[in-house]
């Protein structure tokens, strides 16, 4: 979606300085943008009857100074590795600002999830439950809806889910849970991806109480929270419509009012979105070479699978990132690919895209890249992953640097521990 009036506004202007303080490529954040963001999602879902609380996908951008503004948010974090617990740790998350989500998890995930007073915990499959070295007070469990909805392109079918429990081990997950010692529980859910269908997160919701109503009757819990996960999309296309955050936040407040009035009590309400925060960050790009071959190829100063491998991963039923030509206004348009120097051909930011004419030395801006771009980038064919930078409080600073050929080969020079097999 295209940038907000206010970060094209911040950034244009300053673009020329930019690159000749930083050089290109690199990825761009704009910190009020975030923080405006953040407040959209408080403003919609903020006055759910049972409480309210966002945990930001730290997979999304798994940057410090991006998570800092998160915390300032008052906005928890979800997390599912151990290198996502120790960065926000690292930033002052404290136990009750960390949902741990333990997808195929072992003994290493789980003594670090339960280390420094814990977090909330929150497991994807009845056999976990043994495997708990020590069970919390508080846990909740990731649910699989199976068939009875449907995912996307992105993340799939239900029932091709590696993720959650499936409704018929639901009420005994939490009996044995019960047996362990658990005392207090919530209950997760994460059925789709970038999905722009309002209706698909009420009637999430729905589903979610659904079983509420059946761990009440079957088991008496009371759950403490239910969590709808992520998976609200952004308008990545200029056709695409966004989502009404605010027409969903209403609808699902009215779900929880229905569901008081029925079982006497209504569990809090949490989130884990992340793709909402993608328009808040462009990657700065420099064209450095025109080619004709049987259509015009751009080509650009960074590799899209060192950038940003959605384009590349989700070609051709997604993937599709708008880009703006700086300074380029009166030009004639024209077909080209915007490509990268990877020896791959998937190495694409841009196929058959009408942009105006470009030359060398164009500044091109990759919309939506602050979610699921640098953070999901590779290190393929020996290119390395651009800077990070931040335009906040009237001035820009880098937050990460470019990687290096250092840190490519970091780890080759090595201890080699070797076995003697004869």
């Amino acid at each position: 979606m295209p940038m907000s009036d206010s970060f094209r506004s911040s950034l244009l202007p300053i673009l020329p300085a930019i690159v000749r303080h930083f050089g290109s490529p690199g990825h761009i954040y704009y910190g009020p943008g975030i923080r405006e963001t953040g407040k959209q999602i408080i403003r919609a879902f903020g006055h759910a009857p049972g409480g309210y609380r966002q945990f930001f996908a730290v997979k999304a951008c798994p940057n410090p100074q991006v998570l800092r503004i998160m915390l300032e948010l008052g906005f928890g974090f979800d997390c599912s590795s151990i290198a996502e617990l120790r960065l926000v740790r690292s930033i002052g998350a404290k136990p009750i600002d960390i949902m741990f989500t333990a997808n195929n998890t072992g003994p290493l995930e789980y003594a670090e999830a339960l280390a420094y007073g814990g977090c909330i915990l929150n497991l994807d499959d009845i056999s976990f439950i043994p495997d708990v070295p020590e069970m919390p007070e508080l846990i909740c469990f990731r649910w699989n809806q199976g068939p009875e909805r449907l995912g996307n392109s992105i993340i799939g079918n239900p029932v091709d889910q590696k993720y959650g429990v499936p409704t018929q081990h639901i009420i005994e997950t939490y009996r044995q849970a019960i047996h362990r010692g658990a005392k207090r529980f919530g209950l997760h859910v994460m059925a789709c991806s970038n999905c722009l269908e309002d209706n698909y997160f009420v009637e999430t919701v729905r589903g979610l109480l659904a079983i509420a109503k059946r761990l009440k009757q079957e088991l008496g819990i009371e759950l403490e929270f239910i969590n709808m996960g992520g998976g609200v999309g952004i308008p990545y296309r200029p056709e695409d419509k966004p989502v009404d955050l605010n027409w969903v936040g209403n609808q699902i407040s009215d779900v929880f009012r229905e569901f008081h009035q029925a079982q006497g009590y209504a569990p809090k309400l949490l989130t884990e979105f992340g793709r909402l925060f993608a328009p808040n960050g462009v990657l700065l790009l420099t064209v450095i070479n025109i080619m004709q071959k049987y259509k015009k190829f751009v080509g650009v100063d960074a590799a899209c699978t060192a950038t940003m491998m959605r384009p590349a991963v989700y070609y051709p039923n997604g993937g599709y990132h708008d880009i703006v030509v700086y300074n380029a206004d009166g030009r004639p348009q024209e077909l080209v690919n915007v490509v990268g120097p990877v020896c791959e051909n998937c190495d694409q930011f841009a196929r058959d895209r009408l942009l105006p004419q470009l030359y060398r030395g164009d500044r091109l801006l990759v919309q939506d890249t602050l979610a699921h771009c640098n953070a999901m980038a590779s290190n393929y064919n020996g290119h390395l992953k651009p800077q990070e930078l931040m335009l906040d409080n009237d001035s820009v600073r880098r937050i990460r640097e470019a990687q290096t050929y250092d840190d490519y080969i970091s780890g080759l020079d090595c201890d080699p521990c070797l076995l003697e097999t004869v």
